[in-house]
């Protein structure tokens, strides 16, 4: 006699449909269920705590990522952060960014034993992105960047902005920002930006903030900033790292967008973790492609880049 023995069917590590009700699974496209995922998580979590330990893995994330930038800045050869990938990845970088294409990349900074940096309850994201604006010098760029007042009329995350202060290379501004993926949700932040000038044809600026509040009830009589580092922790902290090079014909634009989330719920990883990482990835390529087009808007209302103001 030969004995048989039923194998269990495994079932997958996630599962293939939504359960509704005692009909059994409804099968569903990937995206759709990840996005229903998604929104029942960003609707149904509960105020996020800032923590200390959180912040100061932050802190030395980012000064280990300051560290780096700045040994690029002074090497004297090279300039933008696509000139320290090997030639190969730089020469391909560059062939995409005169042709017109933003390059958006991942990047990571290792503590000073080569070992990722834990963050706990947390989340950074770390996102290299880079544009080719031609026809431009890079003079007339940055007068345009520094109008801040005008940046609610070609960012797309930016509804509302103003210059505060400035006081020489230092300029403290006001964005309401508005982030939207699934759901949406609306921030007022303050930023201090300061600039550098490596040399006539190269440039650089480190901006940060010093004031994320997410909004309750925006747009309404009943609007008001939630307490800092106890909202839903969409958005904690955002440092961005600037580098712009004047070159064959245009401008090289780069920005390295540094951010602090809190973590995902457990239990909820598998099924968000990919939607909440893209978040900042696509801001950065909007803040890219805003810039682009929004120069060739103002190029095209001038006449000329040499009226541009």
């Amino acid at each position: 006699m030969v004995l048989r023995r039923k194998i269990a069917r495994q079932e997958p590590a996630c599962p293939r449909g939504v359960l509704i009700g005692n009909r059994g699974f409804v099968r569903l496209p990937v995206r759709a269920f990840v996005l229903v995922g998604f929104l029942l998580v960003a609707q149904g979590v509960r105020a996020a705590e800032l923590r200390p330990a959180t912040l100061a893995a932050w802190e030395s994330y980012v000064q280990l990522t300051e560290r780096r930038i700045t040994g690029e800045l002074e090497d004297g050869q090279k300039a933008l952060a696509t000139d320290f990938l090997t030639d190969s990845e730089s020469r391909t970088t560059r062939s995409h960014l005169r042709n017109g294409q933003a390059s958006i990349r991942r990047m990571k900074t290792p503590d000073r034993n080569g070992k990722d940096i834990a963050v706990p309850d947390g989340m950074i994201h770390h996102w290299l992105g880079g544009i080719f604006v031609p026809g431009m010098t890079l003079d007339s760029l940055l007068r345009w960047l520094q109008d801040y007042d005008q940046h609610e009329r070609y960012f797309q995350e930016v509804e509302q902005s103003k210059l505060l202060s400035r006081e020489g290379p230092e300029f403290r501004i006001f964005y309401r920002l508005r982030r939207k993926k699934v759901i949406t949700v609306y921030y007022n932040t303050l930023h201090t930006v300061v600039y550098r000038q490596q040399e006539s044809h190269r440039a650089s600026s480190r901006s940060f903030t010093t004031k994320i509040a997410e909004l309750d009830n925006p747009g309404t009589a009943a609007e008001k900033e939630k307490p800092d580092g106890t909202d839903h922790g969409f958005l904690w902290r955002l440092n961005s790292y600037w580098r712009f090079q004047e070159e064959d014909g245009g401008v090289f634009v780069e920005c390295e967008s540094v951010s602090l989330s809190r973590s995902i719920p457990f239990g909820f990883g598998w099924l968000v973790k990919g939607y909440v990482e893209s978040i900042p990835r696509e801001s950065l390529e909007n803040t890219l492609t805003s810039i682009r087009d929004g120069i060739r808007t103002a190029m095209g209302q001038a006449g000329t880049e040499k009226r541009l103001p």
